[in-house]
C-alpha cells in the first residue's frame, strides 16, 4: 500500500512517501500523511494508517542523548511500543509483540523499524520501506552519483514505484528533520 523513502544529505535526514491507501484492489488517495516531523525527529510509516496516526499525533517522542544507538535501541523503541499499546493498535503473535515499519530520522541518521521493532541503519545512506520499496532502491542506487538534490532523488524513487506499483500513487509527501 505505500512507499517511503528516505537518505540523509549533509547531516539532515529527508523523507517521502506516496498518499496510497489500499485494500485489496481498492485504491484510495489519502490527504493524512504517510510523512510528518515529531520533535526532533522526521518519520514515515507503512503497514497502518492508524499507526502513523499515532506516531504523529499521540506519541511524545523523547529527546535523543547519550549514544544514539543505545538510545533508538532502548529508549526510542519502549516510548513507540508504549504508544502504540496505549493507542490500541500493537497486536502480539505467539506472545511475540509486533508493529508495523516505519522510517526515522534524527541527528542526520535515518533507522529503519522493522515490525519486530528491531532497529536498523543502512550503510548507504538511503532506505525505503513499504510494497515498493525495491523499486526505490534502485532508483535510489542509480541516482547515488548523479549529484541531485535530496528532493529529486526521492522524487525519481517514487516515481519508479508509482510507476511498477499498483499500491503507490501520488500525490507525494516530503519532509526532513529540523535544523
Amino acid at each position: 500500500m505505500t512507499v517511503i523513502v528516505g537518505l540523509v544529505h549533509r547531516r539532515r535526514v529527508h523523507l517521502a512517501g506516496d498518499s496510497a491507501g489500499s485494500s485489496g484492489s481498492q485504491l484510495t488517495i489519502r490527504r493524512d500523511p504517510k510523512v510528518f516531523t515529531n520533535g526532533p525527529y522526521v518519520l514515515g510509516f507503512t503497514t497502518s494508517f492508524r499507526m502513523g496516526q499515532l506516531l504523529h499525533h499521540a506519541f511524545k517522542a523523547p529527546h535523543p542523548e547519550g549514544d544514539l544507538d543505545r538510545f533508538m535501541v532502548t529508549t526510542f523503541v519502549d516510548a513507540v511500543r508504549t504508544c502504540l499499546k496505549d493507542g490500541g493498535w500493537a497486536r502480539k503473535d505467539s506472545e511475540q509483540e509486533q508493529a508495523g515499519s516505519f522510517l526515522v530520522g534524527v541527528h542526520g541518521r535515518l533507522f529503519e523499524i522493522h515490525d519486530d521493532y528491531q532497529v536498523g541503519e543502512r550503510a548507504d545512506g538511503y532506505a525505503a520501506v513499504g510494497c515498493g520499496d525495491d523499486l526505490a532502491l534502485g532508483a535510489l542506487h542509480a541516482t547515488a552519483g548523479l549529484g541531485l538534490k535530496p528532493r529529486e532523488r526521492l522524487t525519481a524513487a517514487l516515481r519508479a514505484a508509482d510507476h511498477h506499483s499498483t499500491f503507490v500513487a501520488a500525490p507525494y509527501v516530503f519532509a526532513r528533520t529540523p535544523r
